[in-house]
């Protein structure tokens, strides 16, 4: 295979009210060195819970944090990320959200989009945030 699908899920088990059948996953790890993230939100990744509800700068840290994490799982991590895309419900929300998102990222400068958009799929969240992520050849081998 091509690629490696890690947190597997079904939209029906996050969206119920929604009605929806989508097969997707958090993150795809290609084969080589390529991660690519699912976008995050302020949402434990454990129970599916949103979290930080109104606040989009706490929902942006969660989004981080999951971040963090995800691409930890695929060998990868902070300092590997290449691209980021963030995007928010409301253009007021972007020197906060860019705040959190510049202490996660000190020193990484990866490219960045942001867009703002006129919502996204839960309405109590604020932002989401994508990256795309490489693994060093050192730690593909090991």
């Amino acid at each position: 295979m091509s690629h490696e699908r890690l947190r597997k899920f079904n939209t029906r088990d996050t969206y119920p009210e929604q009605r929806l059948d989508n097969d997707l996953c958090q993150l795809v790890k290609a084969r080589g060195t390529l991660v690519f993230l699912r976008g995050q939100v302020g949402q434990d990744l454990e129970t599916g819970e949103s979290v930080a509800i109104g606040d989009a700068a706490a929902q942006a840290d969660r989004a981080m944090a999951n971040v963090a994490r995800l691409l930890e799982e695929a060998g990868s991590g902070l300092g590997d990320i290449c691209k980021i895309t963030i995007y928010l419900v409301d253009p007021r929300y972007r020197e906060a959200v860019y705040r959190v998102v510049g202490r996660w990222l000190r020193g990484v400068f990866p490219v960045s989009t942001g867009l703002v958009v006129s919502g996204l799929a839960r309405p109590e969240w604020l932002v989401e945030i994508e990256v795309m992520a490489v693994i060093p050849e050192e730690r593909e081998r090991g």
